[in-house]
């Protein structure tokens, strides 16, 4: 699968939006992911308004790029009616990856922006965005077409990694 050797982070965009199937494209691969019991955890708020996305781009000082962007997905994990609530940091990463791969399939640029664990970025997105109380913030990931850095391969295999049968 070409996506997952040539996606990179992304974060400069040109200034043009991305078409509405691509951000349905991109919302039905991260709902494609693996969950712990199929508990599929996850919510997304979908941010296209520059007037938003100049405020969510203060999340934390990593996430400047947001502002942007032509659409940011807000990851978001519920708390409640969950078989498997420990397992949902592992199900929102599969639905990041996901949403990620998928991107690089439609010529798009991303990058994962964590804001869990971090209770103060955590904060900021449940103020921003008066989440109910069983709403936990987990990413966000702004998108865009790339303005200049291209998903391309580059070598990360390192065979001092891998151990075969045991540690040593």
């Amino acid at each position: 699968m070409k996506a997952i050797f040539n996606r990179r982070s992304v974060r400069k965009y040109e200034d043009k939006p991305v078409e509405r199937e691509k951000i349905e494209k991109l919302l039905r691969a991260a709902m494609q992911a693996p969950s712990a019991g199929n508990q599929q955890p996850w919510e997304f708020i979908v941010i296209e308004d520059k007037k938003t996305l100049k405020k969510l781009s203060e999340a934390s000082p990593y996430s400047k790029m947001v502002a942007n962007s032509a659409a940011t997905f807000v990851l978001l994990s519920r708390t409640e009616g969950l078989k498997f609530l420990g397992c949902s940091p592992q199900d929102m990463g599969a639905a990041a990856e996901n949403l990620l791969l998928e991107a690089v399939e439609l010529g798009l640029g991303a990058v994962w922006l964590g804001i869990a664990p971090v209770e103060e970025r955590m904060n900021y997105i449940k103020n921003m965005f008066n989440l109910p109380g069983n709403i936990e913030p987990f990413a966000l990931i702004p998108v865009g077409y790339p303005d200049g850095q291209k998903n391309e391969f580059v070598d990360r295999f390192d065979e001092t990694r891998v151990h075969y049968g045991s540690w040593k």
